[in-house]
């Protein structure tokens, strides 16, 4: 059963900082594994709406806000993209009866889209 539905669309333009800005908005909104996982990429700006757009797709598929850097994406070794949940949030799932959580990410070089989907 669909517990709750999360879609979030972004920018690109709004995910590429000077150092200063990267260094803000890294403590504030990345987990570390985001910003190393984006900075090894072609185009960091990409991965890093794309994973804010994870986030927000996720506060909404709870129905609530979940602190920004207690959820964060991770990558499976097949490559497919899931979130994780850390802090006082690591038993979010549980609280709310969730057994799985469905995560799908795209992004072109002007924006970023994420869809989460919860199933007890």
């Amino acid at each position: 059963m669909i517990l709750g539905i999360g879609i979030d669309l972004t920018e690109v333009d709004r995910y590429r900082f000077d150092e200063r800005g990267r260094a803000w908005f890294a403590r504030k909104i990345y987990t570390p594994y985001e910003m190393e996982y984006a900075y090894r990429k072609r185009y960091p700006a990409e991965r890093l709406a794309g994973f804010f757009a994870a986030k927000e797709a996720a506060r909404k598929a709870f129905g609530f806000a979940i602190p920004w850097r207690e959820v964060g994406v991770i990558h499976l070794s097949s490559g497919k993209p899931t979130l994780t949940f850390t802090g006082k949030s690591a038993t979010l799932m549980e609280r709310v009866g969730a057994r799985s959580v469905h995560l799908a990410i795209t992004h072109t070089r002007e924006s970023a889209c994420a869809v989460v989907v919860l199933e007890s």
